[in-house]
C-alpha cells in the first residue's frame, strides 16, 4: 500500500515513524555524521532522488545551525551546484563559492562554505548524493578528501540497496529530518557573543533566534519604513553594528530606501552615486557580499589598484568595518544593505552565513515592498488622471475637495468628484462611489463623470441627470452598481436641488456653527433595475454656509452611522464666518481613521457660499500657468499686480507679488506640473491659494534636519521670504497635489 501524500514517494512502511522508516533515517544519519568526522566538516547531508518530479530532494542534514539551513531543500539535475554534478558525472565535484557575477554560476549562495558531494551509486542505481560543507577558511577539498567522501557515498548507496531488497522505498520524505551536532563529532563554531561556549551548537542555535524574529516583521511590513525599523531591531542591534544603510539602483544610480543609526554621512555617500563606480555598494549588487576592513579603504581603491580609495566612506573611515550584503529578490538583485561597526572585528564564518539568511530575508521584503509602491503609484496615477485637474471658480463659491487612497490596498478607487459651472451664475456639484478597487471600477468611473458633466452642462436638473446617466450606465454592459450625490446651485439666491442615487445626502454647516442634512429621497443606486423616476428636493443656503458632499469612505469604518460621523468630521473646525476651506478639508481627511485601516477610498468636495454681495460681484480672480513656463513667474507677479489695483488693494501688491513669484517658483521646478493661482478679497482679509501635482509641502531650509531631507524636500530662502512676509502659511495635500494657501490682513485707510 503506497501513501496518498503527493510529496512522500515512498512506502508507508518507509515512513519515518515505522520500523523500516527508522532504519532509513539511521542509514543516512550514520553515513551523514561519518563524512562531517572525516572531512571536518560544518555539516553534511544526503539528497535522494525523486524521479517522478525529475530532482534531487533534500532527506537529512546534519550539523550545528545555521550551516544545515544553508542546504537548499530540492534542486534540478541539471543544475551547476556540486551535488548535482557529482549525481550526473558519478565523481566527486567541489563549488568552492565562485563569483556569481558570472553568468555561469548563478547558483553561488553568500554563504561562507565551501561545497563537496560524492555520488551515491551502486552499480548502475543512483539514488542520490552525499554533499559535505567546510568553512572557506579550512582549506580546499583535497584529492584523499574527494576519495574519502567517494567512499563513504558508496558505503551509504550499499546499505540503500539492502533496503529497497527489504522492501523500503528510499525516498526523502515531505521534509527533511535535522540532527543537531553531537558532542563527540562536534564541528560546531563557538561564535563570541553568541549562546553558551560551552555546550555544542548553542551559538548556532541563538542566532536563529533573530532570524526568526526577523522574518516575523518582514512578512508583516508594508512599507520601507517597517522594513528599515524589522532590520534595525533584528539585524543591527544583534550584532552591534553603528550604522544601516538600505539603497536600490534605478537609471545608473544608487538610491537609499532608509537607513538607521549613525548612518547620515554614508547616507550622503552613497544617494545618488553611480552604480558604475568602483565602491563596495555598488559592487555588491553584483551578488557577492562583501566584508571590508577599514585599512582596507585607506590606501589604493579596494577593487581597482589603480584608482584612489573610495569617496562614499571617506567620512567613515578612522576605525571601522564595513558589510555590504546583496538583497536578492525572485530574478535579481534588488538591494544592498550597508552595515558599519565600530572598532575592528571579524565575522566567524556562522555569522556570515547568519548574514547571508537575513540578506535573503530582506531582500524579499524590498522587492514586495517596491512593486506595492509601483502599483499604489500607477493607481494613483490613474486616479490623478480620471479625477478633475483643477476646480473651477464659480462666482460667490469658494471650492475645494480632498481624495484619500484606500490604506489596505494599491488598487484604484472608485470615489470620485466633479465640479461644472453653468450659465447663470449657477455651478453643480457632484460626488460618487463606483463599487469595487478594480480597472473596471476606474473605466466605468471615468463614463459615468463624463456622461454627468454632459447632461448637466446640458441645463438638466440633477435629477434627470441621475436618470440619464442611469441609462447609460446600462448600456455599458457593467454589472458595477454606483451612487452618487449631485447639487444644482443657485449662487445668486442661494437656491440648492439635491438628488441622490442611494448616496449619503450632503451636509451644511451654517454660519452659527449648527449642520443639518440637506434631505432627498434616497432613490436606488445606478445599475439597480427600477422603473420609479428618480426625485429630487430643493434647499436654500444662507450667506457663509459650508457645503459637504462626500462619500461613505471618509466615516470612520467602525461607525454605525456614517452620518453621524461625517456631521462630526464637518463640526470639528472653526466656527467662524468665513472658515479656512483648505484647513477643515484638511482637518475632514486626516482625523477619520490610521491608514492601515483604510479600506476604502474616500472624497470629500466642500463649498464655501459667500452670497450675493451689495457692491456685486465679488472679487475673485484665477490664473492657470502651464508647466515649463519660462514666463509663468512674471505672469503670477503681472496677475496679482493688476487684480489687487482693480480691487484698490494696490498698497498690498508689492509683498504678495514677492510672496507668489517663490511658491509659484517652487511648484514649476519641483512640482514640474501645471500651476494654478487664485486669489479671493474677502470684507478683512486677502486669501492666495497656489495649487499643483506634487503632494510633497515646501520646506524652508532651516527646518530640514538633515542633508538628505533637504535633497528630497522643496526648500531654501525663497519660502523664508513667504515666512517673514506673511508669518503663517499652510500647505494641504489633496490627493491630486498639494494647495499652498495663506491669508494677508487687509487694513482700510
Amino acid at each position: 500500500m503506497t501513501s496518498s501524500h503527493p510529496e512522500a514517494g515512498w512506502h508507508r512502511s518507509g515512513e519515518p515513524g515505522g520500523l523500516h522508516g527508522t532504519e532509513l533515517a539511521e542509514v543516512l544519519h550514520r553515513a551523514a555524521r561519518k563524512a562531517r568526522q572525516q572531512l571536518r566538516a560544518v555539516a553534511a547531508a544526503v539528497y535522494l532522488l525523486d524521479e517522478r518530479r525529475g530532482e534531487l530532494r533534500l532527506a537529512l542534514a546534519g550539523g550545528s545551525p545555521p550551516s544545515f539551513f544553508t542546504f537548499p531543500g530540492r534542486m534540478g539535475l541539471d543544475s551547476t551546484a556540486a551535488t548535482a554534478r557529482a549525481w550526473k558525472s558519478g565523481r566527486a565535484a567541489v563549488l568552492m563559492d565562485p563569483d556569481p557575477a558570472d553568468p555561469a554560476q548563478k547558483h553561488a549562495l553568500p554563504y561562507p562554505y565551501a561545497a563537496a558531494s560524492a555520488p551515491v551509486t551502486v552499480g548502475d542505481r543512483r539514488f542520490g548524493a552525499l554533499t559535505v560543507l567546510r568553512l572557506e577558511t579550512g582549506g580546499s577539498y583535497s584529492p584523499a578528501d574527494r576519495a574519502a567522501l567517494e567512499d563513504i557515498g558508496g558505503e551509504l548507496a550499499r546499505a540503500l540497496r539492502k533496503l529497497v531488497d527489504d522492501g523500503v522505498t528510499v525516498a526523502a520524505g515531505p521534509m527533511p529530518m535535522l540532527v543537531p551536532p553531537d558532542a563527540d563529532v562536534d564541528t560546531s563554531v563557538r561564535t563570541p557573543g553568541w549562546g553558551v561556549r560551552s555546550v555544542p551548537g548553542s551559538a548556532g542555535t541563538s542566532m536563529m533566534y533573530p532570524l526568526r524574529r526577523l522574518a516575523d516583521l518582514l512578512n508583516r511590513a508594508t512599507t520601507m519604513d517597517d522594513v528599515v525599523g524589522a532590520a534595525q531591531y533584528w539585524v543591527m542591534s544583534p550584532l552591534r553594528a553603528r550604522a544601516l544603510v538600505l539603497v536600490s539602483a534605478s537609471e545608473g544610480r544608487l538610491w537609499v530606501l532608509g537607513h538607521s543609526g549613525d548612518s547620515s554621512d554614508l547616507v550622503r555617500g552613497l544617494h545618488g552615486a553611480g552604480l558604475d563606480e568602483r565602491i563596495p555598494a555598488a559592487e555588491a549588487f553584483r551578488g557577492r557580499p562583501l566584508f571590508i576592513c577599514d585599512d582596507e579603504l585607506s590606501g589604493p581603491g579596494l577593487l581597482n589598484p589603480d584608482r584612489p580609495r573610495t569617496e562614499a566612506y571617506l567620512p567613515l573611515t578612522g576605525d571601522g568595518q564595513f558589510v555590504d550584503l546583496p538583497l536578492s529578490g525572485s530574478r535579481q538583485v534588488v538591494g544592498v544593505c550597508c552595515l558599519t561597526f565600530s572598532g575592528t572585528r571579524d565575522f566567524p564564518p556562522e555569522e556570515r552565513a547568519l548574514l547571508g539568511m537575513m540578506s535573503g530575508l530582506l531582500g524579499a521584503a524590498v522587492e514586495r515592498v517596491e512593486l506595492s509602491a509601483r502599483q499604489r503609484a500607477v493607481a494613483e496615477c490613474l486616479q490623478r488622471f480620471l479625477l478633475p485637474s483643477q476646480l473651477p471658480n464659480p462666482p460667490r463659491l469658494a471650492i475645494t475637495a480632498r481624495y484619500r487612497p484606500a490604506g489596505v490596498t494599491s488598487q484604484v478607487g472608485g470615489d470620485w468628484y466633479d465640479v461644472i459651472t453653468l450659465p447663470g451664475d449657477r455651478a453643480v456639484l457632484v460626488v460618487g462611489d463606483v463599487e469595487g478597487h478594480t480597472m473596471e471600477s476606474a473605466a466605468v468611473m471615468g463614463q459615468v463623470r463624463t456622461a454627468m458633466a454632459s447632461y448637466a452642462t446640458e441645463g438638466h436638473r440633477p435629477s434627470a441627470v441621475i436618470d440619464r446617466t442611469g441609462g447609460l450606465l446600462a448600456t455599458l454592459g457593467t454589472d458595477l452598481t454606483m451612487t452618487c450625490c449631485v447639487v444644482a446651485l443657485d449662487t445668486m439666491d442661494g437656491t440648492a436641488e439635491v438628488a441622490l442615487a442611494g448616496h449619503p445626502a450632503p451636509l451644511v454647516r451654517a454660519p452659527d456653527g449648527s449642520i443639518r442634512v440637506l434631505n432627498a429621497p434616497a432613490n436606488v443606486p445606478l445599475g439597480v433595475s427600477t422603473a420609479d423616476p428618480y426625485q429630487g428636493r430643493e434647499h436654500t443656503l444662507e450667506s457663509g454656509s459650508v457645503l459637504m458632499l462626500y462619500t461613505n469612505g471618509l466615516a470612520d469604518w467602525h461607525s454605525a452611522d456614517p452620518q453621524a460621523c461625517a456631521q462630526t468630521l464637518l463640526g470639528s473646525g472653526d466656527s467662524g464666518s468665513t472658515p479656512d476651506l483648505e484647513q477643515l478639508a484638511d482637518l475632514i481627511i486626516t482625523e477619520v481613521c490610521p491608514a492601515q485601516q483604510r479600506r476604502d477610498d474616500a472624497a470629500v468636495l466642500l463649498a464655501l457660499y459667500e452670497g450675493a454681495r451689495g457692491e456685486g460681484e465679488p472679487r475673485v480672480a484665477g490664473l492657470h500657468i502651464q508647466r515649463r513656463d519660462l514666463r509663468g513667474v512674471r505672469t503670477a507677479r503681472m496677475f496679482v499686480h493688476e487684480h489687487l489695483g482693480s480691487w484698490g488693494l494696490q498698497d498690498m501688491s508689492d509683498a504678495l507679488e514677492l510672496v507668489v513669484s517663490e511658491i509659484v517658483t517652487n511648484a514649476l521646478i519641483h512640482a514640474g506640473s501645471d500651476v494654478d493661482v487664485r486669489l479671493r478679497a474677502f470684507a478683512d482679509h486677502l486669501r492666495l491659494e497656489v495649487r499643483d501635482s506634487d503632494s510633497n509641502p515646501p520646506i524652508p531650509s532651516p527646518l530640514s534636519l538633515t542633508e538628505e531631507e533637504n535633497a528630497r524636500a522643496e526648500h531654501g530662502r525663497g519660502m523664508l521670504i513667504v515666512e517673514s512676509l506673511v508669518g503663517e502659511w499652510n500647505s494641504s495635500p489633496n490627493g491630486q497635489g498639494k494647495t499652498v494657501s495663506l491669508d494677508l490682513p487687509i487694513t482700510l485707510h
